[in-house]
């Protein structure tokens, strides 16, 4: 065990998506120190891997790499990723958090030249495509990656390719000695920011997840239109490789639903209309989009790009729940279910059927202090004594934008209670 690494005047923020990077940068650019701990071996969250946000089509790049370069600037910033928060104890201004720092096999010197990738031969899942292809066991999660470092995945360890990204690395950047560290800090306050996670869209049965191929879901279609995804941005089925033209939309896969997700995920409706535009720009007059949908929840400034949608002679709508999905002979999936508007049957197929999946919070099924109060759905709330707040869609299902605004709400909490905790102790 370390000694600790911070005091009762640091705020934590757990989490480094689009909330956790403002909730950083807020509380340092006031003067505070934070930690910001991040799981998973890059920063930037599901916001990484979103190819455009919505209603401006404009593509996230531009808003990450502001956040992150006024976070390379920020030396109140120190940075932990591969990192889990295992256990906090104590109250508010004086917490003691634990942290596992998984081991990346890679030490700050690599350059991401790529040539440890070059010489490995083993691949993996991508995670970062929700595992819709697949990359070599020695890569960089994606460009956008912070810190710009690469990983070696676990499963390298022992092998013959180990030793060759070793041999391979020219600035000896590869360090197979690697091992777990536990790390405490000391802490006055913590910021969960932990992020969402898609629904599993195979506990929906009716709608086949994971039976019939040509059934994805929303975050899995995002990847598909990127350029920089599986696909190099070809919206293609995943059965056969054939260009998806005529695609349906389910709406609230998973959410608003008592067996699955209670809660209105709140960016469904928004994400499929903007992918009915993903499939209009490839496809041109010739794309056939359908939107099933139970109503469309695009509220104040979204009003204007539903109505945009709603004028595109390439888009349907339909009101309905889809029951149940089945799959023809050739392969085709066919929506089963009851137009409410007229009440009349339909069996209607398509090239490709994409899912809006609900958001569930990140943090269900890690175990969090018994001192943070959750919702009915496990979004985070606060803690009992004040001292821990929820930030982003950690808090609330929130889209990007609401996300920014709900972080930089709890960095104001957080500077708070250093505040009060560091006047209570004079």
């Amino acid at each position: 065990m370390t000694a600790p690494i911070a005091t009762s005047q640091t705020i934590l923020v757990v989490g480094g998506g689009i909330s956790g990077i403002t909730a950083a940068l807020e509380a340092a650019e006031c003067g505070r120190e934070v930690v910001l701990v991040e799981r998973n071996a890059t920063l930037g969250g599901r916001t990484a891997l979103m190819y455009r946000y919505f209603p401006k089509m404009c593509h996230p790049t531009c808003g990450l790499e502001i956040n992150l370069r006024r976070l390379k600037g920020n030396r109140r910033v120190r940075v932990i990723t591969m990192a889990d928060v295992v256990r906090i104890e104590g109250t508010r201004g004086a917490y003691t958090a634990t942290l596992k720092i998984r081991p990346r096999y890679v030490n700050e010197s690599c350059t991401a030249c790529g040539e440890c990738a070059k010489a490995v031969s083993t691949e993996i899942s991508n995670p970062y495509n929700y595992g819709l292809d697949r990359i070599s066991a020695a890569y960089l999660p994606h460009a956008m990656a912070y810190p710009q470092r690469y990983v070696l995945d676990p499963s390298l360890i022992g092998t013959a390719d180990a030793d060759r990204a070793l041999a391979a690395c020219k600035v000896g950047a590869i360090d197979l000695a690697m091992q777990e560290e536990t790390v405490e800090l000391a802490v006055g306050t913590v910021i969960w920011a932990t992020g969402w996670k898609p629904y599993d869209a195979a506990k929906i049965q009716p709608y086949g997840y994971g039976r019939f191929p040509d059934v994805i879901t929303s975050v899995e279609f995002e990847r598909l239109a990127d350029p920089a995804g599986p696909t190099g941005g070809k919206l293609r089925r995943p059965s056969d490789g054939r260009e998806a033209k005529n695609i349906a939309f389910i709406q609230c896969a998973g959410s608003r639903d008592e067996n699955h997700l209670r809660h209105c995920s709140r960016i469904c409706c928004m994400a499929s209309l903007k992918h009915t535009q993903y499939v209009h720009e490839a496809h041109g007059d010739a794309a056939r989009s359908t939107v099933y949908y139970i109503d469309i929840r695009a509220i104040d400034r979204f009003e204007d790009f539903y109505q945009k949608v709603q004028k595109d002679p390439t888009v349907t709508f339909i009101k309905s729940k889809v029951a149940r999905i089945a799959q023809e002979a050739n392969g085709d999936p066919v929506l089963h279910g009851v137009d409410t508007e007229g009440y009349h049957r339909y069996a209607t197929a398509h090239d490709l059927v994409v899912l809006a999946i609900g958001m569930e919070p990140e943090a269900n099924g890690i175990t969090l202090p018994d001192d943070l109060i959750t919702d009915s759905s496990g979004f985070i709330e606060g803690s009992a004594d004040g001292g821990m707040f929820g930030a982003g869609a950690a808090a609330s299902p929130l889209d990007v934008n609401r996300s920014v605004q709900s972080a930089t709400g709890a960095a104001l909490r957080a500077i708070k209670v250093i505040h009060q905790t560091a006047g209570e102790e004079a």
